[in-house]
């Protein structure tokens, strides 16, 4: 029987290990950091599940791949089905405005709908509700991965992949750059708080005018901030800037915030290709799944399932990079 050998445990390489199990395969996971944990970038992710959110500023294959990602998890892992909610200050509402233009999927929401929704924003007197996006708890996730894996037999080893696999898929972010010489990093910053004076239920997105804030609700009062994408290699720390602009933002969405206890800061680099989207690419005897950038929970579903199309039947999906491979 073949044998897949999926090199990297983060969200890339677990979704593909699990699409291969799903259809039959029996595969293995190499990874020298072990399992999941602080040491990756998925682990420092929002979990939002927002394609149409996400179109506002990104290509049409997001909001199209990223509709199937919701059930693909749902079939995985606990997922909230609440939707997203976008909000801006008076001052800010061109920027709502704007945001509208850009995306579809929404309602427009009043004073009164925002605070049935989410009675804690009741100050806010408009804004943008997208009912069909939902959200995930990313440490969740790829633990509940690992243990269906597991389950199914799969064997994770912590150490390097040999030099000679066969059947090897390639995960490793950043990693790969050896490789893949157009891969580039995208520096992202996010705080862990809590706050219990503070009740959110979904995801919210503040239309800031100095950092557009997300916010997303973790249970038991602990929120995740984050916002920054920032074109730097620099993943040592996060800057006394963005520190101080996602808590104001927070502060702006409400503040009660303002006495929120900080409870993590986490900081990664993201694997992105120069137009922001995932590729697939088959080099010799490995295929490389990779650049998933800010996109890693909504689109990992859709490579997984172009690499298993590739793997196993030689079906190309829009992901595969057939002028580089």
């Amino acid at each position: 029987m073949t044998i897949w050998s999926v090199i990297g445990a983060g969200v890339a390489g677990l979704a593909v290990a699990s699409e291969l199990t799903a259809r039959g395969e029996k595969v293995q996971v190499f990874d020298p950091g072990g399992l999941p944990g602080p040491h990756g970038c998925s682990w420092w992710a929002g979990g939002m599940l927002a394609p149409w959110c996400e179109y506002e500023n990104a290509e049409e294959p997001v909001l199209r791949m990223g509709q199937t990602a919701i059930d693909w998890w749902a079939a995985r892992t606990q997922v909230h089905r609440g939707g997203t909610l976008v909000v801006a200050n008076a001052r800010d509402v061109p920027d709502l405005r704007r945001f509208a233009r850009r995306t579809e999927g929404f309602s427009e929401v009043s004073r009164d709908e925002i605070a049935l929704l989410e009675p804690d924003l009741s100050a806010f007197g408009t804004g943008l509700y997208f009912r069909s996006e939902a959200h995930l708890d990313p440490r969740r996730a790829l633990q509940d991965l690992c243990r269906q894996l597991r389950n199914k037999g799969v064997e994770f080893h912590r150490k390097l992949a040999p030099s000679r696999l066969e059947n090897a898929i390639d995960c490793r972010g950043l990693h790969a750059r050896d490789l893949l010489s157009d891969l580039r990093g995208v520096k992202g910053e996010m705080l862990v708080i809590r706050c219990r004076d503070v009740s959110l239920t979904r995801p919210v997105r503040l239309l800031h005018p100095r950092m557009p804030l997300y916010i997303v609700p973790r249970g038991d009062g602990i929120y995740m901030l984050g916002a920054t994408m920032i074109e730097s290699e620099d993943s040592s720390r996060i800057t006394a800037r963005s520190m101080l602009e996602l808590l104001s933002a927070a502060y702006a969405l409400n503040p009660a915030f303002g006495e929120a206890e900080v409870l993590e800061i986490g900081v990664d680099l993201r694997p992105a290709f120069p137009d922001n989207l995932p590729r697939i690419r088959r080099l010799g005897r490995t295929i490389y799944a990779n650049g998933l950038y800010r996109h890693g929970y909504l689109l990992a579903p859709a490579l997984a399932q172009g690499v298993a199309d590739l793997a196993l039947e030689n079906k190309h999906s829009e992901m595969v990079d057939e002028d580089r491979a």
